[in-house]
């Protein structure tokens, strides 16, 4: 493994720890007994406090010093007097271990008094201090310059992804974000519990990727010698505890989805999906806007909430717009009652790229999400979908071509979709094999057959509404993020690049072509300054490594890094 300079001293000063007897991993309780928040928050001149945390700053100045420790809720400044932590002849704790041995990053707890200094900052003046853990990598501290210019931030999104750890520790607002996230799943259990619905757990691995229109992840079972698939959706196990007798069941589901990835689609997302007896969309409809009304209120205090240029109020009621109605007063195309062939030729006319695979609902769904629903960014409604769109809903009760679903929009995207879920065996045994005419046609996202929730519907499930919330979008919103990976904590990433260590001389070219992206032999060449030896041996070095690539053209070659 190929180390920094700064991490080869931070080992050295690891080894020296150890060489005075100092642990720097020790294995006890350390016995915190308040926070830098409790610390400002409820502050009493001259109150004894044990506080620990990372140290972010250290500003030394002789016999005194000033440093900041950064714990789960904030930051608090420390007084570090050689006096104080050292009372007797031995001053090597602060002159070696604070002065020398501790670097920014490092974990340390501190037991001490509180004070204001003279521009009225709380502060700790520190009366002992003990290493918890030495950091042995630098953290990408931002710079401040004497003109107030920021430097060094850490601020790259494929970074800050891949090493959140860091990303929570030098830009605590993100941090805020998944506090937020917790308590947007808190209200809606609140909300939940307070209606006495139960939360349950159903399986992740299922024989049958069932309940929604998607590609599942495929694995194998060994032991059973079966192929199993990642839940693409937790529906039809919900209704079968319906069918078993509670009257109302929720669960936050991890789903699976072998689709592709953008800033609002992550394979592993979370859905909250919540089944309800007796109950229909209609009444789904007011429940979720009582639901999403305070979910508001309490993740920011308000039911308005501000995503990116728009104010959304999340306060009832919502329009209601059917489908149909909406593609007509977008497109100017009625499209109730036409074929395949009819909306494929009109998909065609609006510029949406079709095939012959795609049913009647599946290009209803194309031309609504590519023509109306960036239209919708207040919360609305979407109601009444054609019955191809929705092999698991109830055939709606005043046209046998629609069914009983309704998706809510906001901010242009779906974030809910509700059925009055289908409860007829013999007509959901037909709509699954209409699906399965539809798989066999190429759909590589149509549903499967569950024999086994047939069955159970055989034995009846009560009239049920059912709703699915993806939690992952409404934390996007509650948080005016615009990319999904800013609401996980580990959104999924491509595979990291192994890193090439370059020499002197490709070091040279790398940063030229960083700065220009690409240029011509020659005047790489001649930018680089290198001798004809030392030039060659560097570029065929990097082409091997896949660092640069060279592009012939007609007149030049064009020498470039790869991405």
């Amino acid at each position: 493994m190929q180390l920094s300079e700064q991490e080869v001293i931070r080992r050295e000063k690891l080894t020296k720890l150890r060489e005075i007897g100092i642990n720097p991993y020790p294995a006890a309780l350390y016995p915190v007994d308040t926070t830098s928040k409790t610390i400002k928050n409820a502050y009493q001149e001259g109150k004894k406090v044990v506080v620990a945390g990372r140290l972010m700053r250290k500003k030394i100045q002789g016999k005194a010093s000033f440093a900041e420790l950064q714990d789960s809720e904030g930051r608090v400044q420390l007084y570090f007097n050689r006096d104080e932590i050292c009372p007797e002849d031995d001053h090597s704790k602060y002159n070696d271990v604070f002065k020398k041995l501790l670097d920014l990053g490092d974990i340390i707890g501190v037991e001490g008094e509180l004070f204001t200094t003279q521009v009225g900052e709380k502060t700790v003046l520190v009366k002992n201090f003990t290493i918890l853990c030495k950091a042995l990598r630098p953290l990408p501290l931002p710079k401040v310059d004497p003109d107030g210019k920021v430097h060094d931030e850490f601020n790259d999104p494929e970074l800050r992804y891949r090493q959140r750890y860091v990303d929570l520790i030098v830009n605590p607002q993100v941090k805020e974000t998944f506090i937020k996230r917790t308590k947007i799943t808190n209200s809606i259990r609140q909300f939940f519990n307070d209606r006495e619905y139960l939360e349950v757990e159903t399986p992740i691995l299922q024989p049958i990727p069932g309940g929604a229109a998607a590609r599942p992840f495929l694995t194998h079972h060994n032991a059973l010698n079966i192929p199993l698939y990642l839940r693409i959706a937790n529906e039809l196990y919900l209704k079968r505890l319906i069918v078993g007798g509670f009257d109302g069941v929720y669960e936050f589901s991890k789903d699976f989805r072998n689709e592709g990835m953008d800033r609002t689609h992550n394979p592993e997302f979370t859905v909250m999906e919540l089944y309800v007896a007796y109950k229909d969309y209609h009444w789904m409809m007011d429940m979720t806007e009582q639901l999403l009304e305070k979910v508001a209120i309490d993740a920011n205090g308000k039911s308005q909430v501000q995503v990116g240029k728009n104010m959304i109020e999340f306060k009832a009621p919502y329009p209601r717009i059917p489908i149909l109605a909406a593609i007509k007063e977008h497109t100017g195309y009625d499209v109730a009652g036409k074929t395949d062939i009819e909306l494929r030729e009109i998909a065609k006319k609006l510029g949406l790229e079709v095939d012959d695979t795609m049913g009647v609902g599946k290009l209803i769904d194309e031309i609504f999400g590519e023509k109306c629903e960036h239209f919708y960014v207040q919360p609305t409604f979407i109601t009444d979908y054609p019955k191809e769109m929705s092999p698991l809903t109830k055939e709606h009760r005043d046209n046998p071509e629609l069914t009983e679903r309704f998706e809510l929009m906001v901010n242009g995207k779906e974030l809910a979709n509700c059925y009055s879920e289908l409860n007829d065996p013999i007509d959901q045994r037909e709509r699954f094999e209409e699906q399965l005419r539809l798989s066999a046609k190429g759909d590589d996202e149509a549903m499967f057959i569950d024999q086994d929730f047939i069955r159970a519907l055989e034995y009846g499930m009560p009239p049920t509404s059912g709703i699915g919330i993806g939690i992952d979008r409404l934390v996007m919103l509650m948080t005016n993020n615009s990319s999904i990976q800013e609401v996980l904590f580990f959104p999924q990433m491509r595979p990291e690049k192994k890193q090439v260590e370059l020499s002197e001389n490709e070091k040279v070219i790398f940063d030229i072509l960083k700065k220009e992206k690409e240029m011509s032999l020659n005047a790489l060449k001649e930018a680089s300054g290198l001798s004809n030896k030392a030039w060659d041996k560097s570029l065929k070095a990097m082409n091997k490594t896949g660092v640069t690539k060279v592009t012939k053209t007609d007149n030049d070659l064009i020498v470039s890094l790869q991405e």
